[in-house]
């Protein structure tokens, strides 16, 4: 059978790869574009029924999305590194920076988003029960909600050089691997400290309050990827 062959079991694991990267992105858009605005504009009630009813169902499906993209993902790549000459062309570099991008994603998914909103939705259980609000909820949401941002802000180079893995093939390679990661690395960290320590309001959170500031801010990034690649060949 084509299916239990080496291709046929890499092909399956690029079908489990597109479902779970599908349900994961999708789900992320949704929490961005579509719940965050309606939150900040429905009543109190509303809000809080759906926090206990919808927000945990559709996290189910976001954090497991995440863990079977991260996991076949790395599989992936780590067939391509068996089957030898990973860095030789376009395809290496591209892929791995896409990894990346998408391995920091899934951490704040399981490390930051998820412990984060199951303290805002055990206070929207306890206060629809009538018990006092926790205190911690507002933090722990607006922490969530930055990290989240920050995904989706990661998201667009990442899909960028997803796609750029096998369809830009004349990306240059750069010369210096050495220092090409070090300051894609730095950029990529620098961007994550922000989303663990900064504050709303700051200079560097400001940005990524409205959506069309985190759109920007993803295309730049991808921009800025895509100039050090030039600068590297």
């Amino acid at each position: 059978m084509a299916l239990t062959s080496g291709d046929g079991v890499l092909f399956l694991l690029r079908w489990i790869h597109f479902l779970a990267g599908i349900t994961w992105i999708g789900l992320l858009y949704y929490f961005n574009f579509v719940q965050t605005p309606f939150f900040a504009e429905t009543e109190a009630p509303v809000r809080t029924g759906a926090i206990q009813k919808l927000v945990p169902r559709a996290l189910w499906w976001f954090r497991w999305g995440a863990m079977f993209t991260f996991l076949s993902g790395w599989l992936i790549i780590l067939d391509a590194v068996g089957r030898g000459g990973f860095f030789a062309g376009a395809y290496g570099w591209a892929i791995l920076l896409g990894g990346l991008l998408g391995s920091i994603m899934w951490a704040n998914v399981w490390f930051v988003i998820w412990p984060n909103q199951k303290i805002v939705i055990q206070n929207a259980v306890n206060t629809g029960a009538g018990k006092s609000a926790n205190p911690a909820a507002a933090p722990a949401g607006a922490r969530a909600g930055l990290a989240s941002r920050t995904n989706t802000l990661f998201s667009i180079p990442m899909l960028f050089y997803m796609g750029a893995a096998k369809h830009l093939p004349n990306l240059p390679v750069p010369r210096s691997g050495a220092a090409f990661w070090i300051v894609v690395l730095v950029i990529m960290a620098a961007v994550e400290i922000n989303a663990l320590a900064g504050k709303p309001g700051t200079a560097t959170t400001k940005p990524l309050a409205t959506v069309k500031g985190t759109l920007w801010a993803g295309f730049i990034l991808a921009a800025i990827f895509y100039l050090w690649f030039e600068m590297m060949r």
